[in-house]
């Protein structure tokens, strides 16, 4: 039998306009992919220690009667809490595999850019958003205990 054609591993890259245009979109719908993670941690982590700090103060509040599983309002915060930095640690990990691919040396050609791989400020509001979560984490656990 004949050996079998090799088929290139990768697409074909053609240094057209096209092609340097579709990578900038391509490179642009990854950062609009992590702003939304952003987003949606911040608005878990915004929700979950609200959520445990209106509970706390209920008690406080004349007229209200008592709650019945004092811990759950806490847990669901926590849960809440730790689901954003999940998603943040997660979206950070997937953002930079996918600059990683697209700064590739098979990319280069339409690229356009040079050597040095331009980081953006999303990045590091990435990084910030995931100590913030962190710390509201760690505030409600040591509230807890």
């Amino acid at each position: 039998m004949a050996d079998p054609v090799k088929q290139p591993h990768h697409y074909e890259v053609r240094p057209t306009s096209d092609s340097h245009f579709g990578w900038i979109r391509t490179r642009l719908s990854v950062e609009r992919t992590l702003m939304s993670w952003v987003r949606t941690a911040a608005a878990l982590i915004g929700f979950g220690f609200t959520i445990v700090q209106f509970f706390e103060h209920l008690p406080a509040i004349t007229g209200v009667a008592a709650e019945l599983r004092s811990q759950a309002p806490r847990y669901l915060g926590m849960a809440l809490i730790a689901a954003g930095v999940l998603a943040m640690l997660i979206s950070t990990w997937q953002y930079r595999q996918m600059v990683r691919y697209l700064w590739g040396k098979e990319y280069e050609p339409i690229a356009g850019v040079d050597d040095v791989v331009h980081k953006t400020p999303l990045y590091a509001v990435a990084i910030a958003m995931i100590f913030i979560g962190l710390f509201a984490f760690g505030a409600v656990f040591i509230r807890a205990v």
